[in-house]
């Protein structure tokens, strides 16, 4: 399956998701990993407008939203996400978080999230250990260093090289301990095509 057209990518995923049994609750999640700038949002995009399509409800969740600013990918991050959205999905109940926003580096409005059948998780840290009890597919996108930093560059600007710099070591860190790429069940590069599956 390695090497099909990005085309492709989006059937294959839907086709592993459905094939997969809900985890969380009577909710599908697909959580959608990988550096920051390697087309994550995007792959989740095409995932869920493919669902949809084919008459899924689909929520998606953008980790984006949930960080506390920069150095938002420890801490209280993923306690926050279980308890406002993961948590009460599994229940069968709507979630609801606080969504971060980044202009003002404050917790701004509150965002509801209703019990889908399939919960896209999209972020650098979606597909921690911590969610493998509930998870029904993890994806993992990843680009070159270089591609990814001057995307991020060309969206948030030069100004924030240094904290896009410090962003990358801490997800660099992350990554490696827990063993993110290696525990996915499907690989993607930088123009979302397939490049390794599990079994």
């Amino acid at each position: 399956m390695a090497g099909l057209d990005a085309a492709a990518t989006p059937g294959v995923l839907s086709d592993r998701v459905h094939a997969s049994r809900p985890r969380l609750g009577r909710t599908r999640l697909v959580c959608i990993d990988g550096p920051a700038g390697s087309g994550k949002t995007t792959t989740a995009a095409r995932l869920a407008e493919h669902l949809r399509a084919q008459g899924c409800a689909v929520e998606a969740v953008h980790l984006d939203d949930l960080y506390a600013g920069w150095s938002g990918l420890e801490g209280s991050l993923w306690p926050r996400l279980t308890a406002q959205v993961l948590e009460p999905v599994r229940r069968g109940r709507a979630g609801r978080f606080q969504r971060f926003d980044w202009p003002t580096g404050a917790f701004a409005e509150w965002v509801d999230v209703p019990v889908p059948a399939v919960l896209v998780l999209e972020g650098c840290g979606a597909a921690r250990r911590a969610c493998d009890p509930v998870v029904s597919l993890r994806v993992w996108v990843e680009a070159p260093r270089d591609l990814r930093l001057r995307r991020g560059l060309d969206r948030d600007g030069e100004g924030a090289r240094p904290q896009w710099l410090t962003w990358m070591e801490d997800e660099a860190r992350h990554f490696a301990a827990e063993r993110t790429a290696q525990r996915a069940d499907v690989r993607l590069d930088a123009l979302g095509r397939i490049t390794g599956t599990s079994s």
